[in-house]
């Protein structure tokens, strides 16, 4: 495993994480035996990155990787996002800045900590974003010693420049992936300048990018690429990454005739997202440990930048002009 700094904290994070969302909902049933199995095998693995959010499995996810901290000695670095949490609260659906402190503190006793390495506002609104008193309300929660840090995920571009106006910002969490290539023409570069760390998420398209889905797959019923194909529960990048599903399919097709020896779709996915050094992790989920293999494995393989034309062109042709404006 390669390791990458992030921000200008003095981390060294593993430059393939683990997305814990499959751990706590929306994927299908992920059995607590599998979930404890991939999370040890992630450290088993070099990775020492886990990002999750106390919405997935209304803390389910969360008190996995507690038991896992509780497991180790060694330093692994955690983050959560907060704010949108509506289950077991009589708090309406939207972002709630003003429940922070009161999500951190649940937040911490599911993990078991005393201060989180860092939380991330969890996809907040455009007018919540460039408001002061969000951010002042997450400086105050790094004086209190709850938190260490704090950064942002965001739906699209135009949030993660704002956000990244505000120095007190350490990461920028977005969706980024072949299928997504926007992020890199302006933003990574603002963000290097300002030494932002960026969490590169849905790294696989949902798994479209695995090459292992086909027109004929079926997803289980309480699983998102089945329930949220046109944005009804919630964004719909973060479904399929907002490509039409054919459409997505078809590009996977041409991906798989440039793969070069001993590669994966998978691999060729990871590893051209690994190709820009702006990215500081990239946290490709999973619902069992051989994934959680695969996925590590990526790190040590060779570069690909020869294939960057080739990557971009089909790109430019199939995927571009229904979704690269959007976000």
């Amino acid at each position: 495993m390669k390791y990458r700094p992030f921000s200008d904290l003095g981390w060294k994070v593993s430059e393939i994480g683990l997305g814990c969302w499959q751990i706590g909902w929306c994927w299908g049933d992920v059995s607590e035996k599998d979930s404890r199995a991939l999370l040890k095998e992630a450290l088993n693995q070099g990775i020492n990155f886990f990002d999750t959010s106390d919405m997935y499995g209304d803390g389910r996810s969360e008190k996995f990787i507690g038991e896992l901290i509780k497991s180790t000695r060694e330093k692994i670095y955690v983050t959560t996002k907060l704010g949108r949490r509506t289950r077991g609260t009589s708090y309406n659906k939207g972002f709630k800045e003003q429940y922070m402190e009161e999500f951190v503190d649940r937040s911490l006793k599911n993990l078991g900590i005393e201060c989180l390495d860092l939380v991330q506002l969890h996809c907040p609104p455009f007018d919540k974003i460039i408001n002061q008193q969000t951010h002042d309300i997450m400086n105050n929660l790094v004086k209190k010693g709850k938190i260490a840090n704090y950064g942002v995920s965001v739906h699209t571009i135009s949030d993660a420049m704002e956000a990244i106006k505000f120095k007190n910002v350490k990461s920028i969490q977005i969706v980024f992936n072949i299928f997504r290539q926007r992020p890199a023409e302006i933003f990574f570069a603002e963000a290097k300048k300002k030494n932002v760390a960026i969490i590169a998420r849905g790294p696989l398209a949902s798994g479209l990018l695995t090459g292992q889905i086909n027109i004929n797959t079926k997803f289980p019923e309480n699983d998102h690429r089945n329930y949220n194909l046109k944005g009804d529960y919630f964004d719909v990048g973060d479904t399929f990454s907002g490509v039409n599903f054919e459409k997505g399919l078809e590009a996977v097709t041409e991906l798989k005739k440039i793969l070069p020896s001993g590669y994966t779709l998978a691999d060729l996915a990871l590893k051209w997202i690994l190709m820009h050094d702006a990215v500081s992790v990239v946290i490709p989920g999973a619902i069992n440990k051989l994934q959680v293999i695969k996925n590590a494995s990526s790190s040590k393989l060779d570069d690909i930048s020869k294939l960057s034309e080739k990557i971009f062109s089909i790109y430019e042709k199939i995927i571009k002009p229904d979704v690269h404006n959007r976000w």
